[in-house]
């Protein structure tokens, strides 16, 4: 608890100067509004997407791996909350080790909190179509401005990158690339890559470019494919997400 309180402590700092998720804006429109912070008591910081009242989807790595986690936002006079996760459920194909075995993973998580969020947050919608190669994507989260600089999280932004197919067509990933150095950094994980006015995927990774930790390609899990997982847990908790009428 007491890391979770000084890394809160050190959210209120101001960003001087930081304008990125890496390369983005900060960003108060509806995205924002649809997402808050997953924080983690080794020190880990994530976004994730808002599907209900008391119901956030992120990126599974955000709820592993630590003794606690805290959903964390502000308050309407900036102080900030931490609330213990009433459940969690990772998605059963989640591995941790994906990235070093090269192996698939779906590295997704839901987290229910004991009580609703405040009301100026919305439902985020999911999209159950694919992105098609060479469209923008929004990416959003509170994640670092500048890399190494902890005191740059906790401010909402969001990049315009172009979806990309590195390795093909992907029924699980999304990929993202943008121009000059925009990506997701750290932090960002669990934020929203949407298509238009819908949430497309989740963020889970993004590559280094040279001699830095990020600013490469950043890839995301496709939620329409997790779709029937995302549902049956949300119906054993008594809720459901809104997923976009052309996907359905």
């Amino acid at each position: 608890m007491k890391r979770l309180i000084t890394l809160c402590l050190a959210l209120a700092l101001p960003a001087a100067g930081a304008h990125a998720i890496v390369g983005g804006q900060p960003d108060e429109g509806p995205l924002s509004r649809q997402s808050v912070m997953v924080l983690s008591s080794n020190g880990g910081v994530c976004s994730a997407v808002v599907l209900a009242p008391d119901v956030v989807l992120t990126a599974a790595h955000c709820v592993m791996g630590a003794a606690e986690h805290r959903v964390h936002f502000r308050d309407e006079a900036g102080e900030p909350v931490l609330i213990v996760p009433a459940a969690k459920a990772v998605h059963s194909g989640y591995n941790a080790k994906a990235v070093e075995t090269r192996q698939r993973s779906i590295d997704l998580a839901l987290v229910r909190i004991p009580e609703a969020l405040p009301a100026r947050f919305e439902r985020a919608t999911l999209s159950a179509l694919r992105v098609p190669e060479n469209t923008f994507v929004t990416v959003g989260g509170y994640g670092l401005a500048r890399e190494g600089d902890a005191k740059t999280t906790g401010t909402f932004r969001t990049a315009s990158l172009t979806a990309v197919e590195p390795y093909g067509p992907s029924r699980i990933l999304l990929w993202a690339e943008g121009s000059g150095s925009a990506s997701a950094c750290q932090g960002d994980s669990g934020g929203p890559m949407a298509s238009g006015a819908t949430v497309a995927a989740i963020t889970s990774w993004a590559a280094p470019a040279k001699g830095r930790s990020c600013g490469g390609l950043t890839q995301g899990i496709l939620v329409g494919p997790q779709r029937e997982w995302i549902d049956r847990v949300l119906k054993g908790w008594n809720r459901a997400a809104l997923w976009s009428s052309n996907g359905d």
